[in-house]
């Protein structure tokens, strides 16, 4: 047990959740400031969907054979610090985009630089981790950076600035911490935290074939696509989709989404926390429950006063993004395998969750109804269930 609040396990789980904050920041923002950049731009739903699913295509790709490279070469901490500049400089390119095209080409080279910087971080706050402080330590990283950051933050203070000085102004705020960040982050790792402990006959392997022969990645895979695909289903969409066809103005939209980081904030300690005493397996079933609930919510009860309430509650599977992404993976493998566990799943739950079902959403949503993206995603938090129901309470089982 490391002793003190001021430890070093505790020094990186703060500067990764920093760090992860600033890249969600970046990530986010374009959807916080979609209704300005829609119409500015004359964005359709389905182009919605598809600058969402082009970040998260280059993410995907990235996330696992940038780390699977850092991995196996021992360049774990350059490839880090090198993305954080890359993606920081990346966000002001948002800002300056003209057209469709180039704001596609701008998120696409945003995404690339950006995915190894998620398994690497979680990596190394695993790395740190008293036993007992896993899931927590993970809770806290996805908490204090997606939701603090990328959710509660973001909108508020976007809109402030796209209200008063424009959408463009808003992206070049956004990328500025991540340069600061970086720095720091090449000050403070330490060599055991970012070192590899690979087996010497893997030299540039992928482990790929090996990963999948762990029952936890093979299940884990799947249930990470639902829980990607049930927050990416409606993320692209639903500010847009408050102004448009709920009445809210941008500045209630703002809050609102405020209120939703909240409670990704919330759910990422609760949940993570609760995994840690009672087990993944039961929490991931009950948050995926919780989750069913979201688009319901979001629907049936707009204009009432549960509205804003249910959303908050409902919105709870938030905090099984780090156990689906992380936690599970981590545990699933030997240590050599780690930080490769972890881009595999993130990298698979992208491309499906984050590509392939918010294009089907956008499809839908300019097809069939505005609506339609809310029960893509309700769809997939029952389909969550039958995954996690395969998932072994022996983690290391093939």
């Amino acid at each position: 047990m490391k002793k003190g609040f001021f430890n070093y396990e505790n020094g990186i789980v703060l500067l990764m959740a920093l760090t992860f904050g600033c890249l969600f920041f970046d990530r986010l923002a374009l959807n916080f400031l979609m209704p300005y950049v829609a119409k500015d731009l004359n964005l359709n739903n389905t182009q919605i969907g598809l600058l969402a699913g082009a970040l998260s295509l280059a993410w995907a790709f990235s996330s696992f054979f940038s780390t699977a490279w850092a991995e196996t070469n021992n360049k774990k901490k350059i490839v880090f610090i090198v993305a954080v500049f890359v993606f920081s400089i990346c966000s002001f390119s948002s800002g300056l985009a003209v057209s469709f095209a180039t704001l596609l080409i701008a998120r696409l080279v945003m995404g690339f630089a950006e995915g190894p910087v998620i398994p690497l971080a979680q990596n190394f706050v695993e790395r740190e981790s008293s036993p007992n402080r896993m899931g927590l330590n993970a809770g806290i990283l996805q908490g204090v950076g997606s939701a603090l950051f990328g959710s509660i933050l973001a909108p508020v203070l976007l809109v402030k600035i796209a209200e008063n000085m424009g959408w463009r102004n808003a992206f070049l705020v956004a990328g500025a911490p991540g340069l600061i960040l970086g720095l720091l982050a090449w000050k403070f790792l330490r060599k055991s935290t970012v070192e590899s402990i690979a087996q010497i006959n893997e030299k540039s392997a992928l482990n790929i074939s090996e990963l999948l022969e762990f029952n936890n990645i093979k299940y884990g895979i799947g249930a990470a696509c639902c829980v990607f695909g049930w927050w990416f289903s409606t993320l692209p969409f639903i500010s847009t989709y408050f102004v448009q066809n709920q009445g809210m103005t941008p500045d209630e939209m703002g809050k609102t989404m405020g209120l939703l980081g909240v409670a990704g904030l919330v759910s990422s300690i609760v949940v993570t926390a609760l995994s840690d005493k009672f087990g993944r397996k039961k929490i991931m079933f009950f948050a995926l429950i919780i989750g069913t609930l979201y688009p319901f919510a979001v629907y049936f009860l707009a204009g009432t006063a549960l509205h804003l309430p249910a959303m908050f509650f409902t919105y709870f599977l938030m905090g099984a993004i780090p156990l689906v992404a992380a936690v599970i993976p981590s545990e699933a493998v030997p240590v050599h395998l780690k930080a490769k566990a972890i881009g595999l799943i993130t990298a698979v739950g992208e491309i499906v969750g984050g590509v392939i079902v918010p294009a089907i959403a956008g499809v839908l949503s300019d097809k069939i109804d505005p609506s339609a993206f809310l029960w893509v995603s309700a769809s997939l938090a029952v389909l969550g269930l039958l995954f996690v129901s395969k998932l072994e309470s022996n983690p290391l089982k093939r």
